[in-house]
């Protein structure tokens, strides 16, 4: 039996929302990564109380223009995410700010809705950390999204909330919705109508008590491991299920995984529940097109899974980057797999050996091949082993009590 620690997703949101509410709320199962430790760093620079007692993260809330302008430069790690979300609160401020973080982040898709909503930004060459936003009034938009992304949508309806009106936003294909939820639990009129939502400017917010669910993709590194470990029968408890979130889930079911989802119900506007995991021999499947889209944080743990299966595993319009350390490391261990323009194909009933690999300082790649290590026919090492700890620092320790060891 396994409880994980809290969604990295919803747990930046929560910690940000609940810094612009009006009172105390309390955030049981925070995650304990580190992008998440930035966002609370962010919300403590701008003047807002946060204690962390455990895995409990209590955020002093003084309204949406409780913020007070940091005495230095915010620094939003690793983070993508909290420099992207951020940047739409912070650009409805009302002093300038600097905000820095990992300089490879294109900040592109985020400086356009906002310089139209009325925002101020300077960039490193246009679009890269560190960002300079002058706060100021901002217009309500109506904006369609090039491109689905969660955390353009999130900065944007961030940013909405301290413009008059209404401010629109227009998914091509929907992306998780946690920011909706969120909004909405803490008082905000927001509303969702298919695939555009609607957030009327300046809300009042009010504090809540909230649970973060423990994360489904954390998860799924755990679940692949119990079905390719011949004899596993693991369970995972309070798991997130937001459908917006489920593709792991479904894609693992339709190999044929021997999956049970139990006690499921809706906290905080979140639905959870328990998932227990038997081995199991699964067929194997394709991954493509919007679902790769979906499953993009997924693939290198599903390739590892697509090497244990009957049929293999292909993967179609991934994108060299996100292959190649699998590929690498799949050859350290005597995996057979064949390169794509856009993807790779893994055959299935692979034999696992030992090997050592690099984590090329992914955590994705990290955790993948350190499940990938337990059916190795020995020991195997992994170097750059800490970059777990980017969204999941007790990774190691949760395996082995996961494998018996």
């Amino acid at each position: 039996m396994l409880s994980l620690p809290g969604d990295r997703s919803i747990s930046h949101r929560l910690a940000m929302i609940a810094s612009l509410a009006e009172g105390t709320s309390r955030i049981a199962n925070f995650s304990s990564g580190a992008d998440c430790r930035s966002t609370l760093g962010c919300v403590r620079a701008l003047g807002i109380e946060v204690a962390e007692e455990g895995t409990t993260v209590t955020v002093h809330g003084k309204g949406l223009r409780g913020w007070s302008e940091p005495t230095g430069d915010l620094d939003a790690g690793s983070s993508g995410a909290t420099i992207r979300m951020m940047a739409g609160l912070l650009a409805g401020q009302t002093f300038t700010s600097r905000i820095g973080g990992d300089e490879s982040v294109s900040m592109a898709p985020v400086m356009g809705p906002l310089a139209e909503m009325g925002a101020r930004i300077e960039a490193r060459d246009g679009e890269y950390p560190p960002l300079t936003i002058g706060g100021g009034e901002l217009k309500a938009i109506d904006y369609e999204l090039p491109l689905s992304s969660a955390e353009v949508k999130t900065c944007v309806l961030f940013a909405g909330m301290f413009a008059e009106g209404q401010t629109i936003v227009r998914e091509p294909v929907r992306s998780r919705d946690h920011t909706e939820v969120a909004l909405r639990e803490f008082g905000a009129d927001i509303r969702v109508r298919q695939r555009v939502i609607t957030l009327e400017g300046r809300p009042s917010l009010e504090a809540r008590d909230a649970v973060v669910p423990s994360d489904l993709s954390s998860a799924a590194f755990f679940m692949v491991g119990a079905l390719i470990v011949p004899e596993s029968n693991l369970l995972i408890q309070g798991v997130g299920l937001n459908p917006s979130r489920s593709a792991v889930l479904d894609f693992l079911l339709s190999m044929g995984a021997d999956i049970q989802v139990t006690k499921i119900e809706l906290v905080n506007g979140e639905p959870m529940g328990d998932i227990r995991v038997r081995h199991a021999r699964v067929r194997g499947g394709v991954i493509e097109g919007g679902l790769a889209a979906a499953l993009i944080d997924e693939i290198p743990v599903l390739a590892v899974l697509g090497a244990a299966s009957e049929e293999g595993l292909v993967v179609r319009d991934a994108g060299a980057d996100r292959t190649a350390a699998v590929v690498e490391n799949f050859g350290r261990m005597g995996i057979e797999v064949e390169v794509t323009p856009d993807g790779m194909r893994v055959p299935g009933r692979q034999t696992f050996r030992a090997g050592r690999f690099d984590s090329f300082g992914d955590h994705r790649i990290a955790m993948a091949f350190a499940v990938a290590a337990l059916r190795g026919d020995g020991e195997s090492v992994m170097e750059g082993a800490e970059a777990a700890s980017v969204a999941l620092p007790e990774f190691w320790g949760i395996l082995e009590r996961a494998a018996g060891r």
